[in-house]
């Protein structure tokens, strides 16, 4: 199973981004039903478009696997808010992972988006990719690492203000009915991986894994 709607990029960006009062639940609540939300990527004068087909939930100082379980550094600021504000940080010193902060201020937590379903500017995004030869699904940005590449995400990112209609990074709803969610437990950590933090569309062919 999979979406049973897909929205053409022309009209997307009339869409308002999603309110900051929608990513104030705890991250398991907003992981789950940022499924089927679409991210908006302005580059230039085009629109990259991916929908959220996979997310993880990140607790604060009580989730060993949270990059704010040892406090509130200057690296990971934004997870205590405000909610609604993107994360971005390096991994294994090559790929960028995108998270959204959520939790009233003061409250670390975020969600991590892990894998999109293409659906505007996918030229571009094997471009920004490297790729010499046409994919689309997984190989494109099924994980959290190639949708950043694909998007053109870096840590100039983090700290924006994903409910800013005027953020070239950012969040609608185009009220797309979602189908099936599964849940499993967080992959690709070692500490408290076996929560059941992990959601996404099942059947999607984006889905990391």
């Amino acid at each position: 199973m999979s979406l049973l709607t897909k929205s053409n990029s022309p009209g997307l960006s009339k869409f308002q981004p999603l309110p900051r009062s929608f990513y104030n639940p705890a991250p398991d609540f907003v992981a789950r039903n940022l499924l089927g939300k679409i991210i908006l990527r302005e580059s230039g004068r085009e629109i990259l478009a991916g929908r959220i087909v996979e997310t993880e939930a990140y607790f604060g100082i009580n989730d060993p696997a949270a990059h704010s379980a040892a406090g509130r550094t200057t690296r990971n600021a934004v997870l205590f808010g405000p909610p609604g504000h993107a994360y971005v940080y390096l991994i294994y010193g090559v790929h960028y992972c995108l998270n959204v902060s959520c939790e009233p201020r003061g409250e670390a937590g975020c969600v991590l988006i892990r894998a999109l379903d293409p659906i505007a500017g996918q030229e571009t995004m094997m471009h920004n990719r490297g790729l010499s030869h046409h994919v689309s699904g997984r190989a494109l940005t099924g994980g959290p690492g190639k949708l950043c590449s694909a998007l053109a995400i870096t840590r100039a990112d983090n700290g924006v203000d994903m409910t800013s209609r005027q953020a070239a990074l950012r969040i609608i709803d185009d009220n797309c009915h979602q189908a099936e969610i599964a849940v499993t437990p967080r992959i690709g950590i070692t500490k408290a991986a076996d929560r059941p933090l992990r959601f996404h569309i099942r059947g999607n062919l984006c889905v990391s894994r």
